[in-house]
């Protein structure tokens, strides 16, 4: 099995007036993508992502994951497929369930997440794709609604999932996974098995790409990368996203990224 791709997470800890220069620092050091995630009440992934994409030339930005509670899936496609169309081919949007506690401060909190995610993921897919969307259901509700400028070809979507019924949604629905949290990689490898069967069950035949957030030192060797990737590759992860980390595991500043960025450059 292949090693997983290593990329850089930028977190909502890096302040936001922070973020387009070190994506730059990143994309000097030739990394294909980074990755950005929507924290409440830090900062959201979209409007980094639009910046970090305008201000480079060819890095990808991940976004893992924008909480649909959130958001109106009418407008999370149009958000989207403007930003696809600005930028073809980087933009990796991810959705989720988001922390619970924090949509119900926000006033959002779903009665069914699971039955929100499938209906958001449904629909966005289909609006993403250019179709026509009329659906009335519980939590989604269209009529007629299509993108008058859709992006050929459409971005991504990846679904972000934990436990065993949301990793069989974002097998189905998802053209990828992504694994949030501390795993070790026996979690990923039984998180990768549950949503790929959901997937071979569902008859979908495209690949799966599977994104496992990890942490990694700051001040780590290039052969500890190494190690984490193939250790991760070997359970079933095709992109690392790493967080830089301090030895006492915060989230490191500045520095400390920079110091990861030439490390994953040099792995």
């Amino acid at each position: 099995m292949e090693p997983p791709l290593i990329s850089l997470i930028l977190s909502p800890d890096t302040p936001p007036e922070r973020l387009v220069d070190l994506a730059q620092e990143a994309e000097r050091h030739e990394l294909p993508e980074i990755w950005l995630w929507e924290d409440c009440f830090a900062q959201s992934g979209l409007s980094p992502a639009a910046a970090i994409l305008s201000a480079t030339r060819r890095l990808r930005v991940g976004i893992g994951l924008m909480p649909v509670p959130l958001r109106n899936v009418a407008l999370t496609a149009m958000e989207l497929t403007t930003v696809a169309r600005m930028f073809p081919g980087r933009l990796l949007p991810g959705i989720g369930h988001g922390v619970l506690d924090w949509m119900g401060q926000a006033g959002v909190r779903a009665a069914s997440p699971l039955r929100l995610l499938r209906e958001q993921a449904t629909a966005l897919r289909a609006l993403l794709a250019g179709e026509e969307v009329t659906v009335s259901g519980r939590y989604v509700t269209l009529e007629q609604v299509r993108l008058r400028w859709p992006a050929e070809p459409a971005p991504p979507l990846f679904i972000g999932g934990e436990g065993p019924k949301t990793l069989a949604l974002a097998g189905e629905l998802g053209d990828g996974v992504i694994l949030t949290g501390q795993l070790p990689p026996e979690t990923t490898q039984n998180s990768v098995r549950t949503a790929l069967s959901a997937r071979a069950g569902a008859g979908v035949e495209r690949p799966c790409e599977i994104v496992q957030f990890a942490e990694a030192p700051a001040d780590g060797s290039v052969e500890e990368l190494t190690a984490l990737a193939g250790r991760f590759g070997a359970a079933g992860a095709t992109r690392l996203p790493l967080l830089a980390v301090d030895p006492d595991g915060r989230p490191a500043g500045d520095d400390g990224i920079a110091s990861l960025i030439a490390t994953i450059a040099r792995a």
